[in-house]
C-alpha cells in the first residue's frame, strides 16, 4: 500500500488555514483539521477516486466545500502538494 507524504507547502497551507479558523472558532478548526488529515490518510484506499487536478498529473479532493487537497499519485507514495481554500487562485 502507498504511503502519504506531505510537502512543506501543504503543511504550511494546513497550519495557516487552521490557525486562521481557530482564532474565530476553535472547535470548527479542530473538526476541519481532523477531516483534512483523515481524508489524506485514506487516499491510498482509492487514490484515483477524486477529480483530475487543474495541473497535469495531479488530483483534487474537495474535503469541505471550501477546502481542496491537491495530491499526486506515485507508485509507492501519494504526495500531498497543497491544501487550498476554494477561492484561492490556483495554479
Amino acid at each position: 500500500m502507498q504511503t502519504v507524504r506531505w510537502s512543506e507547502e501543504a503543511t504550511t497551507d494546513l497550519v495557516e488555514i487552521i490557525d486562521y479558523i481557530e482564532q474565530r472558532n476553535a472547535s470548527a478548526a479542530q473538526s476541519l483539521l481532523s477531516a483534512i488529515v483523515q481524508s489524506a490518510e485514506n487516499l491510498p484506499l482509492m487514490p484515483f477516486l477524486f477529480r483530475p487536478g487543474r495541473v497535469a498529473g495531479t488530483r483534487e479532493h474537495v474535503v469541505h466545500p471550501n477546502y481542496i487537497v491537491v495530491y499526486q499519485v506515485g507508485t509507492d507514495v501519494i504526495d500531498i502538494l497543497r491544501v487550498l481554500h476554494s477561492r484561492q487562485q490556483y495554479p
